[in-house]
């Protein structure tokens, strides 16, 4: 029997890395903070004393520069996992990031890749200053050639990652910072993946397909389990990656129950709900029962501190939405 561990989604996180390093010598690890003190959130604790300077490296603020040294160290035959603090101050690091990291394959011919890791810290849930908290999953998801996943729990967390490392491509990791230490869970301590595109079905049921991903993922399992939307046959799935995103199992569900509800802690406008409402629609419209709903962000800079409860508090919105859909 395997060995298992018990971890919150941040020191799955830190023993994914750990095991990276490890693994593959040409692994290297660097970010504001994230050598000597091991991260802002601690995820690369201890890192830099097990691995050395080397290895594991401090930046100055320069998202821009960490982005296009990783290409080229990606390029260059390493395999760079670069922290940016917050996803809110990747805007810099977005031209290296979009013309180039995304790229390169392209535009090479396939002569080069580049197997770069771009780590985020996102969403809501520390009530921050502004840059802080943004959701971010859908600008990045839409560049043809970044893969861009966001895990819920540890297990998806460490395997996921994992997975990350061993694409010949480049992939930006979105973190959940409400659910870096919301809960723990058992996972294998040894190396495992889980495959990048691959949805996972959390529930099942005929009434009603809630589709979602990240940071909303932790009280909608809760709902679905032991709370307000128990028993009502919900088929609830956690996308686990954004793009590229699972049509298969969304659509094979939405076929079954007929009705389909998003929810995303993003913005309403131009996001990824739409997107995967869109695509529903499209295709399976024959199949639907009610017009597909989504409960998400509002369109507005995230609130501070106090505000942030009404950005980021869905649940009241989901069972509105769900109690309508099943009329």
């Amino acid at each position: 029997m395997s060995k298992t561990i018990q971890a919150n989604n941040i020191e799955a996180l830190g023993n994914a890395m750990d095991l990276a390093l490890e693994r593959d010598p040409n692994v290297v690890l660097y970010g504001q903070d994230a050598g000597f003190e091991g991260g802002v959130f601690r995820a690369t604790k201890g890192l830099q004393k097990k691995y050395g300077e080397e290895r594991v490296w401090d930046c100055p603020i320069a998202e821009a520069a960490m982005a296009g040294i990783g290409v080229g160290a990606a390029i260059g035959g390493l395999k760079p996992i670069v922290e940016i603090q917050f996803s809110g101050f990747s805007f810099p690091a977005m031209f290296q990031i979009f013309t180039h990291a995304a790229r390169i394959r392209n535009r090479s011919r396939g002569v080069y890749t580049c197997p770069i890791i771009v780590r985020m810290p996102m969403g809501g849930g520390i009530k921050a200053l502004e840059h802080h908290s943004e959701t971010l999953e859908a600008i990045y998801g839409q560049i043809a050639g970044l893969k861009t996943v966001m895990p819920s729990n540890p297990y998806d967390t460490k395997g996921l990652f994992l997975a990350a490392v061993e694409s010949p491509d480049p992939v930006v990791f979105f973190e959940p910072k409400k659910l870096y230490r919301a809960f723990r869970q058992e996972i294998p301590a040894d190396y495992y993946t889980v495959p990048i595109g691959q949805a996972n079905l959390i529930s099942q049921g005929n009434n009603l397909t809630i589709v979602s991903y990240g940071p909303t993922m932790f009280d909608l399992i809760n709902m679905v389990y032991g709370g307000e939307l128990k028993d009502k046959g919900i088929e609830l799935i956690d996308l686990r990656t954004i793009s590229p995103w699972d049509k298969e199992t969304v659509f094979n569900s939405v076929k079954k129950t007929g009705r389909l509800l998003v929810v995303t802690e993003a913005a309403k406008t131009f996001t990824t709900s739409g997107e995967i409402i869109a695509s529903v629609t499209e295709e399976l419209f024959s199949y639907l029962k009610a017009a597909p709903q989504r409960v998400t962000g509002w369109d507005i800079v995230v609130p501070l501190a106090r505000g942030e409860h009404y950005q980021f508090n869905l649940n009241a919105r989901i069972l509105e939405a769900v109690n309508q859909l099943l009329k």
